[in-house]
């Protein structure tokens, strides 16, 4: 069970790292797409700055690299292996994952990429 004071709460919802009292995001719904990364300047329940240095999330694009591979490797086993799809019709499943869960996936990267740095201190 997923609860407050995990790591892997903050990374799948998007909750300040520190406290895991409110969204880092300014709107939760990834796929409100002009809002997608758009994100709140600071908690206001712990005041942790999510933007810790001018160009911070940047490193997130390295982490979004792998989890876009995830998705993608899932995508083909499931299509392939699982549901034995032609190589093409494979490729194709993934390349629409890849495109419909982008926004979750830029989202969990920058979750990831915040929590490597921040540790949970619930005081």
């Amino acid at each position: 069970m997923i609860k407050k004071g995990m790591k892997l709460y903050s990374i799948l919802f998007g909750a300040c790292p520190k406290c895991h009292q409110e969204s880092m995001y300014t709107n939760k719904n990834p796929y409100a797409l002009p809002d997608t990364l758009r994100m709140n300047e600071k908690c206001s329940h712990c005041n942790l700055k999510y933007q810790i240095e001018p160009s911070f999330f940047y490193g997130s694009m390295y982490v979004s690299y792998g989890v876009g591979i995830a998705f993608a490797v899932a995508a083909f086993v499931i299509s392939y292996l699982i549901f034995e799809s032609s190589p093409t019709s494979a490729f194709i499943a993934i390349i629409i994952t890849l495109i419909g869960f982008m926004p979750i996936i830029m989202r969990l990267a920058r979750n990831i990429w915040i929590n490597l740095f921040v540790k949970y201190n619930p005081s």
